[in-house]
């Protein structure tokens, strides 16, 4: 049984649509800014790692699978400790505590082997945030309001992804103008970085506030409580399975400015596709996510997963540096239509007193197929073509869309039931 959830101030009336709570937009700012850090370096570490470092790109492909799917035992495990606590917060503020100190880390690395382990305590921290940070949302808002919470979560957190690559490449064309990155430029905008990440802290630190939840006993005579996983119903388990294949051939975004780069596209080029492909995710999650609360969220998963499936076709055949810029403009519909809906529906298939676990499973599995994913990405890349990595991940999005329509999903107790595909919306 969760505490009283902060609904905002806003009165609500027919024709008034309530504001979205504080701590769901203070959430959103916090991510926001730790977004800005990370992005800041993102579109610059492959380059890094591979060409400063030394390192090949199916060794980057190792790396990024192998420190997501490290951090996914986390993901879980956190999960299961924010069910048992009164209080999420200090979960957050240990996650994006640890981000936060990596990224001035990263400047001073000096072999590739420096950056996979820093890469491990910055996947660490994020999975040890990730399942405590949706269930406060999905405990801040009414189930109507579910979908419209993430959507907005997940915009502002691309709009950080927006914001870090605009402000580097300033930066860049303020401090070196037209030259050619050398390696001390990549380590000062990388201890920039840490800037935003430490405003993402404080704003946590200080501006949300939790409401203590009340916690489950078990029941007279029971010495110990059900386990969460019990809790979780069978809609949940067989909606895991078909989002865990779908990741299994979702590899590291990565592997699409390797694939910019050998179209062409310039180091600071990136700089400016990178923020392209957020501005569409920006853009479509918060209406996205409130259109789920109208239509059937499967719905919008599935079209986002076809949207997916031809934007990997297209990079695989892609020629030209234009058809990565019109790619890259399309992959973001991809993630505008999913990321919401995905954690709204979990949502709708738990018990609230499960949901951390219920996320943690959630983000997990999605982390544990990372390192296959990207591991056999970079080996098909590699050693066969990189039309066969991108036409691998198509058919497996394909498969996923086609298993999540047959599925029988049922609502847990005392949540609304889902609208069946081709229900109108209201």
């Amino acid at each position: 049984m969760t505490g009283t959830p902060d609904r905002g101030t806003a009165e609500s009336g027919p024709a008034v649509r309530p504001r979205l709570p504080r701590t769901v937009v203070r959430l959103g700012l916090v991510s926001l800014l730790n977004d800005f850090s990370s992005e800041m370096i993102y579109p610059l570490l492959p380059l890094f790692f591979t060409t400063v470092l030394g390192a090949r790109s199916d060794q980057f492909g190792a790396m990024e699978g192998l420190v997501d799917s490290l951090s996914s035992l986390l993901k879980i495990g956190s999960g299961r400790v924010a069910d048992r606590l009164p209080r999420r917060k200090p979960l957050l503020l240990l996650g994006y505590g640890l981000a936060a100190l990596t990224r001035p880390l990263i400047a001073l690395a000096a072999a590739p082997w420096h950056v996979l382990a820093l890469r491990v305590v910055d996947r660490t921290g994020k999975g040890i945030r990730g399942a405590p940070r949706d269930a406060m949302i999905a405990d801040s808002v009414e189930p109507q309001q579910r979908g419209r919470a993430f959507g907005f979560h997940r915009s502002m957190d691309h709009l950080g992804a927006i914001v870090g690559p605009v402000v580097a490449l300033v930066l860049i064309q303020v401090l070196w103008g037209t030259a050619p990155l050398r390696p001390g430029d990549y380590r000062l905008l990388f201890t920039v970085a840490a800037v935003p990440a430490l405003a993402s802290l404080f704003v946590l630190a200080f501006g949300i506030r939790e409401t203590p939840r009340l916690l489950t006993r078990p029941p007279e005579g029971r010495e110990t409580p059900r386990a969460p996983e019990q809790q979780l119903g069978r809609s949940f388990w067989w909606l895991l399975a078909v989002l865990t294949l779908f990741a299994l051939g979702n590899s590291s975004d990565g592997f699409l400015l390797l694939r910019a780069r050998a179209a062409g596209l310039s180091e600071r080029d990136l700089f400016l596709i990178w923020p392209l492909l957020h501005v569409v995710r920006s853009g479509l999650a918060a209406p996205a996510g409130a259109l789920s609360d109208r239509v059937p969220r499967r719905a919008l998963i599935v079209a986002g997963w076809l949207v997916y499936a031809g934007v990997y076709l297209g990079f695989g055949l892609a020629t030209h540096a234009w058809h990565i810029w019109v790619l890259f403009g399309v992959y973001g519909l991809y993630s505008g239509l999913v990321e919401g809906s995905e954690r709204a529906l979990v949502a709708d298939l738990v018990p609230a007193s499960a949901r951390g676990t219920a996320y943690g499973w959630y983000n997990g599995a999605a982390g544990l197929a990372a390192f296959p994913a990207s591991a056999l990405f970079g080996l098909l890349w590699e050693h066969v073509a990189p039309a066969a990595a991108f036409g691998f991940g198509a058919g497996l999005a394909l498969l996923a869309s086609l298993l999540l329509l047959l599925l029988p999903l049922h609502p847990a107790p005392g949540q609304p039931p889902p609208r069946p595909i081709g229900a109108q919306t209201t």
